[in-house]
């Protein structure tokens, strides 16, 4: 593995540590600091820095997805008849993607186990139930006039409205062994992400994988809310004052934009680079007879790692607004296609 602190004799830098991302600029942008953009394009896969004007784009396209799912909502909730939006509304607008909404029911349930077990601690109970663990642990046994038996903090599945389940009054029990279609989807989907982050983080060092870890934990909402809910519009493009949880949501929503967009731009740059090798191996001759040689995580090839252009964002960006030929039949009005599609959500 190459030393990370060596360029490898090429012009492009790379983001190697924590002093890299707080040398880059970030007040490119009047928004949101565009140091939590790097972060998630790190962690996404963008190893190269990136020039001030793509991580600008991505901020642009990001802000507008944000503001079009505010405005959705918020039609969604005038037509229910109130002028609050919810989780519901939300979450409704993203159902298609099974996958996602099982990540985000998933990160909601857990975000209320965490609330659950800071209310209990703040109340200070728990405390006896934690004395008769130890003494179980110990050998001891309590007896039954000691103390009540401390109730678990389980983590309890997030409903929709829309579910077949809300229509009775009367629920089956779960049962904590069993998976719907979507938790197989989200756990298909996590393995994917979760093998690429272990290919990434295999021959990492100690303080490489701290600077991944914090990179992970981006947010544009974490510890900035006010100021998220100026760069979102609230109060310009809906009326509704946002809770906590829709915040949460529109932080995840937005880290989940930033990922797929990098993700399709990194696609669309290896299609271009690869097109690039094979002319010019065709032209010249010689880099066929190349020896291809794996790549570490900071080890830039011979002619050196360059980052994803606003092009390449550009593009990934028009394959994400394309809409599906099986979906184009279905939009037929006397053999021709709508003039104007609907903004499609990444």
């Amino acid at each position: 593995m190459m030393d990370p602190n060596v360029s490898g004799g090429s012009s492009e830098t790379t983001i190697e540590s924590q002093e890299d991302y707080e040398m880059v600029d970030t007040t490119v942008s009047e928004g949101l600091p565009t140091n939590n953009n790097l972060k998630m394009m790190f962690v996404s896969g963008e190893t190269a820095e990136p020039s001030p004007e793509t991580t600008t784009l991505i901020e642009e396209i990001t802000r507008q997805q944000v503001i079009e799912i505010l405005s959705r909502s918020t039609a969604l909730a005038t037509r229910r008849g109130v002028r609050s939006i919810s989780t519901d509304d939300l979450i409704f607008l993203i159902r298609h993607d099974k996958a996602k909404v099982s990540r985000l029911r998933t990160f909601l349930s857990w975000k209320d186990v965490r609330k659950n077990v800071k209310d209990s601690d703040d109340k200070g109970g728990g405390d006896a139930a934690d004395f008769a663990a130890a003494d179980d642990a110990a050998g001891v046994v309590a007896g039954p006039q000691d103390v009540a038996p401390k109730p678990k903090n389980k983590r309890a599945k997030v409903g929709l409205a829309w579910d077949v389940n809300s229509f009775y009054s009367v629920q089956v029990p779960e049962r904590e062994d069993e998976e719907d279609e979507e938790e197989e989807e989200q756990n298909y989907a996590t393995l994917q992400r979760l093998a690429a982050a272990d290919e990434r983080t295999r021959n990492m060092t100690r303080e490489e994988y701290v600077f991944w870890s914090e990179c992970r934990q981006a947010s544009f909402t974490y510890r900035k809310s006010k100021r998220f809910r100026e760069w979102a519009g609230f109060g310009i493009v809906t009326e509704s004052k946002p809770n906590d949880d829709i915040v949460d949501i529109l932080g995840f929503l937005t880290f989940e934009i930033v990922q797929t967009l990098t993700e399709q731009a990194l696609k669309v740059k290896e299609a271009e680079d690869n097109e690039k090798h094979r002319r010019g191996g065709a032209e010249a001759g010689e880099n066929l007879k190349k020896r291809k040689r794996e790549t570490g995580l900071f080890d830039p090839p011979e002619e050196g790692r360059t980052p994803i252009e606003p092009r390449h964002v550009r593009e990934a960006y028009r394959k994400l607004q394309a809409t599906p030929q099986k979906s184009i039949a279905m939009l037929l009005h006397n053999g021709r296609v709508p003039p104007r599609q609907p903004l499609a959500l990444i």
